[in-house]
């Protein structure tokens, strides 16, 4: 699913070299963790000892190398026993999930007393190179390996020094010349002494928004007035900014003009004239761009439709133009389309954002001697080196984090990593797996409920998305879970059945907290994020059968499926059908698609319901308007909604629902499903 921020991303321990899922040849077994950390071959992820009491650190402001500090640290520590929380995020509330976990815990104003306490369990420091920000990940592998924190050159001289006393293991400085040097370094040296059973994917930095400064001087010039969603208005517009000559520069910015619904503008070529004349003439992701990009703030480049640069979910880009002095007229011809919004200023903004290193999963990284990598995979050398790590590690491994260039990234990645039968689990903006893997709850059975009885009705289905992404379980599921109009509705949530090893407070919070009219099923496509077309044949039965366990200790047995090849959505073949039917035992499955809905029943056993994802409560309406406009009446007609998280929330749900009428009916997925067998003349399943 599109992963954001606010989090949308990748990620990736022990003493098993056997890839789980599927028979294969054994590998070089690698050194044991030392730790507690119990992995079990049958198990997807590893659990750790149990917590018993924390130390907590906030290092939600502190300096990004003091995170990368602490959070290594916390893998050391906590591969023995979970003793390390640190405070990284406040999304849902800083201290809401440490509550939950229910044991003692201090809270240190000065995060340098949590070093001085635990010093005596490190080895040493790992010192990165900030020239070359990948060698953050190789120290982060090399930190696992060998017991150490990685540290920054400046952290380096504090920790060497009294009280911590510490040795330098290994300095990184000038070691590589850029990222490839970096992992195939890695690759040659260390990844035969990782773990093979899991793989961590993290940006060595990323991006830190800062307060919008200015930007309110910028004056709207272009803006698109309706929801433009397939390049139906691409055509040149023409732009004066003669008006904002009276600066050093123009500054020309390109945002969302309907930040609800994840459709942004999108540039495929700019041209700007000063009396005439060509001062700027270039197209997105080429060099002749750099020059004149001023702000870049977490857009995108794609490669697709000729290449255009697109800024979707509320971001947005900058360029500057230098007009020679004494210009009369500046002019701009911009071949763009979509939900555009352009505006102009004379006034020099505030640059939005910085890169600066994280912690977050590499505590998780640290703790199980997991490599950590960042490789595009629409960068050949990149992805030929990222092709070995993927063949080595074999199907059934998982794949923890994210990838590079976001939307472009997280197709092609997926599409690749399901090549070789690994699956993914968006984890880069998870805190304290490391703690959480410790956590232990009893998983809680959902309440029965009868399901309506079949009528000539429309039945509607709301699923949130985002189910295969474990920071969403943390962050923004949390928060739309905690809305109080949860519950007044049929809502079914996608969710990770991997909950059940990752996080098993988390699970256990949500499952003793849903209502009759909340309903778990599991994310895409299944016990892990993956396009199922593109898996291995073989590998994809014996992935399904291995981990359906999973989906029937946390009830989630309906899947929500995401299936694309080449970036786009494609049919569920029937190789995959009879899998998801005989290995899941399904009752019916949710297969994503952005622009259509609808219900099959393929090979006359499994019901798909085609599910049309909406952003706002106007998409909802306008949808299920459309349906029953073109519904008979004479038999039932079933709808699947997919709501988008980043934008929707249960009120909105509820405000939606408010405005259907009687012959409307909202049903959980299960019920659904066997509404739609019911009326198909299929067995009920079991």
């Amino acid at each position: 699913m599109f992963r954001k921020l606010s989090t949308a991303a990748v990620a990736v321990l022990c003493t098993m070299s056997l890839s789980i899922g599927v028979a294969a040849e054994p590998a070089a077994k690698p050194p044991a963790n030392n730790g507690t950390i119990s992995w079990p071959a049958q198990q997807e992820l590893p659990t750790f000892a149990k917590v018993k009491k924390l130390e907590v650190a906030d290092v939600y402001d502190a300096p990004g190398d003091i995170k990368i500090l602490l959070a290594t640290l916390q893998g050391i520590v906590n591969r023995k026993e979970p003793r390390v929380y640190l405070i990284e995020s406040k999304e849902e509330g800083k201290f809401k999930w440490l509550n939950d976990i229910d044991v003692p815990y201090k809270v240190r104003d000065n995060y340098w007393d949590i070093v001085n306490t635990f010093k005596n369990e490190l080895k040493g420091v790992i010192v990165y190179d900030p020239a070359v920000p990948d060698s953050i990940n190789v120290a982060t592998t090399l930190a696992g390996l060998k017991s150490a924190v990685v540290a920054s050159p400046e952290l380096a001289e504090k920790l060497t020094a009294a009280p911590y006393n510490l040795a330098v293991l290994d300095d990184l400085r000038g070691k590589f010349e850029d990222r490839v040097d970096a992992y195939t370094w890695q690759y040659e040296n260390l990844w035969s002494q990782t773990t093979q059973r899991m793989l961590i994917g993290l940006s060595p930095d990323t991006s830190i928004r800062l307060p919008e400064g200015n930007f309110n001087s910028f004056a709207t010039i272009a803006e698109e007035a309706t929801q433009e969603r397939d390049g139906n208005n691409r055509k040149v517009y023409d732009l004066d900014l003669t008006d904002y000559l009276a600066g050093e520069s123009v500054y020309l910015r390109f945002t969302d003009a309907f930040t609800q619904d994840g459709w942004g503008p999108a540039v495929h070529e700019v041209t700007v004239k000063a009396d005439g004349e060509v001062i700027a003439q270039f197209i997105p992701g080429t060099p002749e761009e750099e020059e004149f990009l001023y702000d870049r703030q977490s857009s995108q480049v794609s490669e697709g439709n000729g290449g255009h640069r697109f800024a979707d979910n509320g971001r947005y880009f900058v360029y500057e133009f230098q007009a020679p002095e004494g210009t009369q007229q500046l002019t701009a011809s911009v071949d763009m389309w979509n939900q555009f919004k352009v505006s102009a200023s004379s006034v020099q903004p505030v640059s939005s954002e910085k890169k600066e290193p994280y912690g977050y999963l590499r505590d998780y990284a640290v703790a199980n001697k997991a490599a950590v990598f960042w490789l595009d995979s629409n960068v050949p050398e990149q992805k030929a080196l990222f092709e070995k790590i993927l063949k080595d590690a074999g199907p059934g491994t998982p794949y923890l984090g994210w990838f590079s260039n976001d939307v472009e990234g997280e197709f092609s990645g997926v599409e690749i990593t399901s090549n070789y039968g690994v699956y993914v689990l968006a984890a880069d903006w998870f805190s304290n797996l490391t703690v959480f893997s410790g956590t232990k709850a009893n998983p809680v059975k959902p309440q029965k409920v009868a399901a309506p009885k079949l009528a000539n009705k429309i039945y509607v289905s709301y699923t949130f998305s985002e189910g295969d992404n474990l920071q969403y379980n943390q962050h923004k599921m949390r928060n739309l879970w905690d809305d109080p109009n949860r519950g007044k509705v049929p809502i079914n949530w996608t969710s990770s059945p991997l909950l059940y090893d990752a996080a098993p407070a988390m699970l256990h919070y949500f499952q003793s907290t849903a209502t009759k009219n909340d309903l778990l099923i599991a994310g895409p496509s299944g016990a892990g994020y993956f396009y199922p077309n593109a898996w291995p044949e073989k590998a994809l039965r014996d992935f399904l059968k291995q981990s359906y366990s999973y989906l029937k200790k946390t009830d989630m047995t309906i899947p929500y499926v995401l299936n694309r090849i080449d970036g786009q959505n494609v049919p569920l073949s029937p190789a995959t059908v009879a899998s998801y039917l005989e290995e899941y035992e399904v009752p019916g499955l949710f297969l994503s698609w952005e622009d259509r809905h609808g219900v099959e029943i393929v090979d006359g056993k499994l019901p798909v319901s085609t599910i049309q994802g909406i952003s706002t409560v106007q998409d909802g309406k306008r949808i299920l308007d459309e349906a029953k406009a073109n519904w008979d009446g004479k038999s039932p007609l079933f709808v699947s909604l997919g709501l988008l998280a980043w934008n929707m929330t249960p009120t909105d749900v509820v405000a939606l629902t408010e405005q259907l009428g009687a012959e409307y009916e909202v049903v959980r997925a299960d019920h659904y499903f066997s509404l739609i067998r019911e009326a198909n003349g299929l067995k009920p399943m079991k």
